[in-house]
């Protein structure tokens, strides 16, 4: 199991950006939650999957541009571990 820690940056708050989120990762197959993060650019995406091609797909899917106002700028997987058991049971939006 990988746990991953992603950070996106752009107009990513206040535009469902955290549902669109929510959506792709459980089409993938990933639990966890996305936030919003103190800085008004930024969405944190904390996941746990089955392999890396998981982490990577939901990383392609979310360079979303000029959809519904959404305007990603960068994508950052911050921190990404093999892990034994995971903590989340489905996907969830969060309040910071």
């Amino acid at each position: 199991m990988i746990y991953a820690r992603i950070v996106v940056t752009g107009r990513v708050q206040g535009v469902f950006y955290r549902a669109t989120i929510r959506d792709i990762a459980k089409r993938i197959g990933i639990k966890g939650y996305a936030r919003n993060m103190p800085e008004r650019d930024k969405v944190e995406i904390v996941c746990e999957c089955d392999n890396e091609k998981q982490i990577q797909e939901l990383c392609e899917s979310l360079n979303i541009k000029e959809d519904m106002g959404i305007e990603v700028k960068e994508i950052r997987v911050a921190e990404k571990r093999k892990i034994q058991i995971g903590n989340y049971s489905d996907f969830e939006i969060r309040h910071y």
